[in-house]
């Protein structure tokens, strides 16, 4: 027997309509911009790549490294978890992934603590070495 969705439940999307709706959203910065943000203060990278990708290609020098699956509980700045850098929801965050994707979903989760200036890296730290920004081994 089939269960009916109850009406208040949005239709499903695929992850490309997804992403499209979450970016919209976003002030997403390229890897310049980020550089020079986190260079003044105005911004914390934070990489939430997985370890393996971090040994295999290296760290942004001064980018806070959270893993995915802690990050709400790190960046909280109301959180008992936080890191100490989460200092309040003002502050900018730019996420960093590999190349871009994961890091606008993380954004959209920050915004939703109240974060309310999270955005994410255009291409992720892909394109933070393509760009020839430093990166340290």
């Amino acid at each position: 027997m089939a269960t009916e969705r109850p009406a208040t439940v949005e239709p499903p999307v695929g992850i490309d309509e997804l992403l499209e709706r979450v970016r919209a959203g976003l002030d997403r910065v390229a890897a310049a911009a980020a550089h020079e943000a986190a260079r003044s203060g105005d911004a914390l990278l934070v990489d939430i790549r997985y370890a393996a990708l971090r040994e295999r290609d290296g760290l942004i020098p001064g980018a806070l490294v959270v893993e995915r699956n802690e990050l709400e509980w790190r960046l909280d700045p109301r959180g008992s978890h936080r890191a100490p850098e989460a200092t309040s929801h003002d502050l900018r965050v730019v996420v960093v992934c590999n190349e871009g994707y994961a890091s606008s979903l993380a954004a959209v989760s920050l915004r939703q603590l109240g974060l309310h200036r999270a955005t994410d890296l255009v291409g992720g730290f892909q394109a933070w070495r393509t760009a020839g920004l430093p990166v340290n081994r």
